[in-house]
């Protein structure tokens, strides 16, 4: 055994591939006295493996993965949504499919923690959001068991499945944050866990209207999963640039406003939709004994509801980021929210 502390924890086989932190004791007790909580809590089961995560396997896994201390309530309360039956953590983590839980942040926890929501929200630089989002696929990986090739059987993953974290940006948005649109004041601070894919981009440097950009974001989202996908197999978020929110909040449209004109707007005929032998793709529309009219309208997405919305990005440039979700069915993957316990 090698006697590098570094390559200690590779050989120990709990590192992500990149090179972790000793959880040395004195660390991992300095993440414990950043929560109320005791260290032997059950924090929850996670799947695949159903592992017990304790509020001390959190905090070691939170100690590898580079966080703060005070980093840590939002990781428990990222890893309790990972164990909401409602997550789907099991499925989503043993799926083909190529999700990983994104972790939306809201309220004062952004600022208290640094956290980036403006200026390359998705990318690097920002300890808070690389080592949170860190913490929690370490979590799924030695607890959860979570291995690729192993009971991880995604065909590709994507770069979120390292670290998937950002913040609404609360400042330069023109409506009221995400969290409060699922049942908490605006004022507190919230984790919300969704199973998504990697961000797609939507470029829009023309539309100046409300109705123009929000149809032109909609059409632009008519491929995701598969360009006869209608509808989709699940939720969706869209995450809107603060340039386009602006332009869009002056017509006086709400978020609401927008998830009503994408359902409405981006469908397509039910004969378009059918494979045929340029495209042996078809629509997954589920239907009784009689399939629709030929010329039936069909959504792209399955309901208003399953359309989340949230304002992160830099304040210049004309862009907005699609993220299609893992499985909308009943045995697929809710989105999940939950406050923020600090001390």
């Amino acid at each position: 055994m090698t006697t590098d502390e570094f390559e200690h924890w590779f050989e120990r086989g709990v590192t992500d591939g990149l090179p972790v932190v000793p959880p040395t004791r004195e660390r991992v007790e300095r993440m414990l006295r950043a929560t109320r909580r005791e260290r032997d809590e059950l924090v929850g089961e996670m799947a695949p493996n159903y592992g017990r995560l304790t509020v001390e396997k959190a905090a070691v896994n939170a100690v590898m993965a580079g966080c703060r201390p005070e980093y840590f309530p939002v990781v428990l309360a990222a890893a309790e949504s990972a164990c909401d039956p409602a997550f789907s953590l099991h499925g989503m983590s043993t799926s083909t499919h190529f999700a990983a839980p994104l972790i939306v942040v809201n309220g004062p926890a952004r600022a208290r923690i640094g956290l980036n929501s403006s200026f390359g929200v998705f990318g690097p630089g920002y300890r808070a959001n690389a080592t949170i989002g860190r913490a929690l696929r370490l979590c799924m990986f030695n607890v959860g068991g979570a291995r690729p090739g192993e009971t991880s059987m995604s065909t590709f993953g994507h770069p979120g499945r390292y670290t998937y974290c950002i913040g609404e940006h609360e400042e330069a948005s023109p409506w009221p944050p995400y969290h409060a649109g699922r049942g908490l004041a605006a004022d507190t601070s919230a984790v919300t866990l969704f199973a998504g894919e990697a961000p797609h981009g939507i470029s829009d440097h023309a539309s100046r209207t409300a109705r123009a950009l929000v149809g032109s974001l909609g059409w632009s989202m008519a491929c995701l999963w598969n360009s006869k996908h209608f509808p989709l197999y699940s939720h969706t978020m869209l995450v809107i640039g603060p340039e386009h929110a602006r332009t869009i909040a002056d017509d006086g449209w709400s978020k609401a406003d927008v998830a009503r004109h994408l359902h409405e707007v981006v469908r397509r005929p039910y004969r378009e939709l059918l494979p045929d032998e340029h495209h042996g793709e078809g629509t997954n529309l589920r239907y009784g004994k009689t399939p629709p009219a030929p010329e039936a309208l069909i959504s792209k997405f399955p309901s208003v509801e399953e359309i989340h919305i949230v304002v992160a990005g830099g304040t210049a440039g004309r862009f907005s980021m699609a993220i299609p979700g893992w499985l909308g069915t009943k045995n697929g993957s809710r989105p999940v929210t939950r406050p923020i316990e600090f001390d």
